[in-house]
């Protein structure tokens, strides 16, 4: 059975785990480091915008400062996502983008790397579906939804496992045009987003994340082995924090 490695890392600020993210992609594509599971949660708590967005179109910048939220830009596509430290554990999965057994089109490969996290929440008594293009579904809410992205030779996925939900905190951060429509957007996401604490009650983070590891190795048929970020990933994660994900240069380039 194929060894793969499981990264679990403290928390940590936005710009260090994305330049985590990025700098074990590119170690990956080069197969310098094995193929990567990695789970992580955000000190301060954060949002984070997908590559195409505008920060300042998108965040509320003055209450991000006042409620001490980082704010990044993301390599992968897709929306502004807020990562609450006390409400979300987020994986990502650094693949070789020649493995055998991730799809080349776009989304059968998330189908495929969702279906770990869809094994997971079952094992947990959750009732979960993919439902494409990108997201998992617990009783028709979603329950996590996830971004990509191929470059360097390499797959990148990230996104959320949703172990619980701060609606107002999180609209609070995001631009919204007036309190009417913020009430109501606010209404209509608490009808489509579920969590775990709201599906389950109380579970136990590091249970929900050996659930998650089962269901990654059940899904790809792999062993995921406990390991460490290699000294050169941390060189060149030291490397993109400072040049890139914590610069004004990549945070607003749009």
């Amino acid at each position: 059975m194929e060894e793969w490695r499981l990264l679990l890392t403290d928390a940590k600020d936005a710009f260090t785990n994305m330049a985590i993210d990025e700098a074990v992609l590119r170690q990956v594509a080069e197969k310098k480091s094995k193929n990567t599971v990695r789970f992580f949660q955000w000190v301060p708590s954060t949002v984070s915008i997908g590559y195409f967005q505008g920060i300042e179109e998108e965040v509320d910048l003055n209450v991000c400062k006042e409620k001490d939220v980082d704010v990044v830009r993301r390599i992968t596509g897709g929306g502004a996502v807020f990562h609450d430290y006390n409400g979300e554990i987020t994986y990502s999965v650094a693949v070789n983008e020649a493995h055998p057994k991730i799809p080349r089109n776009i989304i059968d490969s998330y189908h495929v790397l969702c279906g770990g996290l869809v094994n997971g929440f079952k094992i947990l008594g959750l009732n979960a579906e993919f439902k494409p293009i990108n997201d998992i579904v617990v009783n028709n809410k979603k329950i996590s939804g996830s971004a990509h992205t191929r470059r360097f030779g390499g797959i990148l996925q990230h996104g959320t496992i949703l172990y619980d939900v701060n609606l107002k905190l999180m609209f609070s951060l995001l631009k919204v045009p007036n309190e009417k429509i913020r009430d109501k957007m606010i209404k209509s996401v608490e009808e489509r987003v579920t969590s775990i604490k709201k599906e389950k009650g109380n579970a136990d983070k590091k249970n929900v994340i050996d659930a998650m590891t089962k269901g990654f190795e059940s899904m790809l048929d792999i062993k995921l082995v406990k390991g460490k970020i290699s000294p050169e990933e941390l060189r060149v994660a030291e490397e993109l924090k400072v040049n890139k994900y914590g610069t004004k240069e990549w945070n607003f380039k749009r």
